[in-house]
């Protein structure tokens, strides 16, 4: 059971906080919430201000060691939230065990054209079909870079890479490792995207023969850090199964299960009209078929598995853990729950 301070921030951030957040537009919201993360993390007081607000459980935190990396405990900020690394000092004072940073991409661009975000409230759900929108790697890199210099990064920071959009399909591989050889030194691992249904043709690529060409380039420009590869909750059991295959073939490290959905299964009968727009699926609904995915990798493999999608409260987490996830990560969960989610985590 949360401890009652934990409980009372939750009730705070519920009555206050995101009302007003959710009074605006979702991708503002978003850009709010980056932006105080960011004043959170500039500044010593700053930083104890953000270990408050989500329950300050470092006390409670039991390290773990997954992919050959020390994390102080099992949960992280899933990639999206932060893509270009703008708030690098607030999430360790947060409380994540991690970070994923991206997706980014090796051409700076855009994405889709706004609005490009939308809440489900009834369902806690939210829909994006952002499409990559970042500053680009090299921009990443720099400012990773920059953090690392200043002491600034305490957790292990993942980065995720995907396929710049105005690259063709059939040139994948060499777009993925530009951004690969910008991040080496300065990533602890590394997070193949394959499975955004945001860019087009990139689905494409969790089939066999692209996929084996890809990871296997991916792993050797990688050398010593972790590669691991993040799939769809679409994918047919027998997809799943293909794509461990072809990961265990090529070295990757792990596996991350699951990305958003194109499903609309779960979504409340009064927000099927909002739910019938294009993008991914994130939150509750996605909640048993991420867990259905991850428990089939770790029945059938040896991988470690980041499990994400539909975590919104720390139960929905420790059932993750039980499937056999090693780590797990929050996203459209804090939307809902606030920060002091992610002190419940991390006291599992």
């Amino acid at each position: 059971m949360p401890a009652p301070h934990t409980r009372l921030l939750t009730a705070g951030y519920s009555s206050v906080l995101r009302p007003v957040l959710f009074g605006l537009d979702p991708e503002r919201a978003h850009h709010a919430t980056l932006r105080a993360a960011q004043v959170l993390g500039a500044t010593g007081p700053g930083r104890s201000l953000a270990r408050t607000l989500s329950g300050d459980c470092t006390a409670a935190d039991a390290p773990v060691e997954v992919l050959g990396l020390r994390f102080r405990n099992r949960v992280g900020l899933a990639a999206g939230m932060d893509k270009d690394g703008r708030a690098l000092a607030a999430w360790g004072a947060l409380g994540f065990g991690h970070v994923e940073l991206g997706t980014v991409t090796a051409v700076p661009q855009p994405g889709n054209p706004r609005p490009r975000m939308a809440r489900l409230p009834r369902s806690r759900a939210v829909i994006n079909r952002m499409g990559f929108n970042n500053a680009g790697v090299h921009a990443l890199a720099e400012r990773l870079r920059r953090a690392r210099e200043a002491g600034l990064v305490d957790v292990p920071v993942g980065v995720s890479v995907g396929k710049s959009k105005v690259t063709p399909v059939e040139h994948a591989v060499d777009d993925y490792l530009v951004s690969v050889r910008a991040v080496t030194g300065l990533a602890d691992y590394l997070a193949v995207n394959v499975s955004s249904p945001n860019t087009p043709g990139l689905r494409s690529l969790q089939d066999a023969g692209p996929l084996r060409e890809l990871l296997a380039a991916v792993v050797t420009q990688a050398g010593d850090v972790p590669v691991l590869v993040k799939l769809a909750p679409d994918l047919t059991d027998q997809a799943v199964d293909e794509a461990l295959q072809v990961a265990g073939d090529t070295g990757v490290s792990g596996v991350i299960a699951t990305n958003t959905t194109l499903s609309r299964d779960g979504v409340h009968p009064q927000e099927r009209h909002t739910a019938e727009q294009p993008g991914g699926l994130s939150g509750a609904p996605l909640t048993e078929r991420s867990r259905a995915v991850v428990a089939r990798i770790t029945a059938t493999t040896d991988f470690p598995v980041i499990g994400v999608g539909g975590l919104m409260t720390a139960d929905d987490a420790a059932r993750m853990l039980d499937a056999g996830a090693s780590l797990v990560q929050l996203y459209t969960g804090l939307v809902y729950a606030g920060p002091a989610l992610v002190g419940e985590v991390a006291c599992l």
